[in-house]
């Protein structure tokens, strides 16, 4: 009897979060050290941006909390990236935070 292979499923937000997350480590060099260099919120403020993009995408609000170069902000028109990238921002701040305390 042959077997029926399961259906394939889109992954769903915490996976899609945590795929940014390898990503940006492997290919932006955002390593637990580099980002162990923002002391100043500069990971929050980023995911703040993404999240502001998708409240008010008509606006310039986003870039007002954006911490660096307004070229590597990166927005798209669909909300879903965004938020992506706004999610593994936070888990990056996240981390870095429960390295500084030692956790």
């Amino acid at each position: 009897m042959a077997t029926v292979p399961a259906p394939t499923r889109a992954p769903d937000g915490a996976e899609l979060i945590a795929a940014e997350r390898r990503r940006q480590v492997a290919f932006e060099g955002m390593t637990p050290e580099h980002d162990d260099e923002h002391i100043h919120n500069q990971l929050s403020r980023a995911a703040a941006s993404y999240i502001a993009i998708t409240v008010w995408p008509d606006s310039y609000e986003a870039e007002n909390f954006w911490p660096w170069n307004l070229d590597d902000f990166k927005p798209v028109d669909d909300p879903v990236p965004n938020l992506v990238k706004a999610g593994a921002l936070i888990a990056a701040a996240i981390d870095r935070l429960l390295r500084k305390a030692g956790r």
